[in-house]
């Protein structure tokens, strides 16, 4: 049973890779089937664009969160600390919380951002472990398994429609190679529901630059589902089950306060004997209230060829292919006493060994997943099947490509770093030279 329950975790919410024989390049076919009415579009919003820093180093904040309050628009930080908050115009009062993780959030008014670059400073808040509340469980693992139970009373009992922005990126040693794109819906059932969340693709693009692919084509099985299914808390069963848990070692970290409420850091790594290859890292817990506002954790790799059978599904045969890091990340929100998922990562790091050659070629692939807005879904409607994603599915190599400026309109989407807008802009180049080769209009 239990290796039953770690090998679907696996398969489910694992990067899952095939490297195949890459036979031609597709070309960029029309967005039109991918969209739904323009009418229920709203052209009418503003932009503020800024970044998200360290008050006291400077660096910039990773994946920090802007959230109107009162309201389910939100957005958050790229990994350069920049962020693109778009909001109706009809919406011209109210106030924008900045939280991180391990900070003192910042309420500022709405009417405070500028058109120009908005510099948002956050203090780091660390509260020491003898200040915490003596009444809190002494057993790191009870406070793990009772949060879990308590996911009825503290997360969505309601069925929820939520807009997500999803990113699915390729990169060769650093360089971007592939970057995907995509506004999906997710029918999000109840978080003591047994039925499974359906996600209806909304707007996609992706671009591709073949020429730094060697000789294959990397591809991701899943989709967003790759990053929906590591909230935890609607999917325990994927990393900690009951049989599980007994596999794993629990201790209390470091204490701090995330918008004022004290929160437990618990760590936690596989047991020493333990043969099967399970997680470890972090899980970030209200501990008065019994819940989870955060987990990060990793694949602990204790025998590269047995990882390589779980993410590996089709490779060259003069090729060996094996990961070097597996890590995830989940993050959590709360609307009005009620926690919901917000945003989730997924890394895999690889190396390829060929035959015949002297260097190894070194992928990384990683998608990401920010719930943008969302709403209740009263009369609990799913799409039709022919209209979900599967959770199989992969994002169309000839979907769309980078040229349309607008493609977003008012969506709330994580701001692309500037490597990977050098690389859409390069990707663009090829695809307009390769057209124009071969006597076709440039898009």
């Amino acid at each position: 049973m239990i290796h039953y329950n770690i090998y679907y975790l696996k398969k489910s919410i694992s990067l899952s890779v095939m490297v195949i024989l890459l036979f031609g390049i597709g070309g960029i076919h029309n967005a039109s089937a991918f969209f739904q009415d323009e009418e229920q579009e709203i052209s009418s919003f503003k932009q503020y664009k800024g970044e998200v820093l360290d008050d006291d180093t400077q660096k910039p904040l990773v994946f920090a969160t802007l959230t109107i309050e009162g309201s389910n628009i939100s957005t958050i930080t790229n990994t350069e600390g920049q962020f693109a908050l778009k909001v109706p115009d009809a919406m011209s009062e109210g106030n924008v919380l900045v939280s991180f993780l391990g900070y003192k959030s910042r309420i500022i008014p709405l009417s405070q951002f500028s058109d120009g670059n908005n510099e948002i400073k956050l203090k780091v808040s660390i509260t020491e472990l003898a200040e915490v509340n003596l009444s809190i469980p002494k057993n790191a693992a009870a406070l793990v398994r009772e949060t879990l139970k308590r996911k009825g009373q503290n997360y969505f009992d309601d069925p929820t429609l939520m807009t997500a922005f999803y990113r699915e990126t390729i990169k060769k040693r650093r360089k971007n190679v592939s970057l995907s794109e995509a506004v999906v819906n997710i029918y999000k059932t109840p978080y003591t529901s047994e039925r499974k969340d359906a996600v209806k693709l909304y707007k996609a693009r992706k671009s591709t630059d073949y020429s730094k692919l060697d000789t294959v084509a990397l591809k991701l099985q899943g989709g967003p589902f790759n990053a929906l299914f590591v909230d935890i808390m609607k999917y325990p069963e994927y990393i900690f089950t009951d049989e599980s848990m007994q596999n794993y070692s629990f201790s209390f970290d470091r204490s701090t306060r995330v918008n004022d409420q004290l929160i437990y850091i618990i760590d936690f790594k596989q047991r020493p004997g333990v043969a099967e290859q399970l997680y470890q890292g972090k899980l970030y817990i209200d501990a008065e209230n019994k819940i989870l506002t955060s987990a990060i954790f990793s694949l602990n790799i204790t025998d590269k060829e047995e990882a390589s059978k779980l993410f590996v599904r089709r490779k060259p045969k003069n090729a060996r292919v094996w990961p070097t890091e597996v890590a995830y990340r989940v993050d959590y929100r709360e609307k009005n006493g009620r926690w919901y998922y917000g945003y989730s990562n997924v890394l895999l790091e690889f190396k390829i060994n060929w035959d015949k050659k002297l260097f190894n070629s070194v992928y990384s692939m990683s998608c990401e997943m920010a719930i943008t807005d969302w709403e209740k879904n009263l009369e609990s409607t799913f799409p039709k099947a022919r209209d979900r994603m599967k959770s199989s599915i992969i994002l169309n190599d000839e979907a769309l490509g980078f040229a349309d400026p607008d493609f977003w309109g008012e969506y709330n989407i994580i701001e692309p770093e500037k490597s990977i807008e050098s690389a859409i802009k390069k990707i663009q180049r090829q695809l307009r030279r390769a057209k124009n080769n071969s006597g076709t209009s440039a898009p």
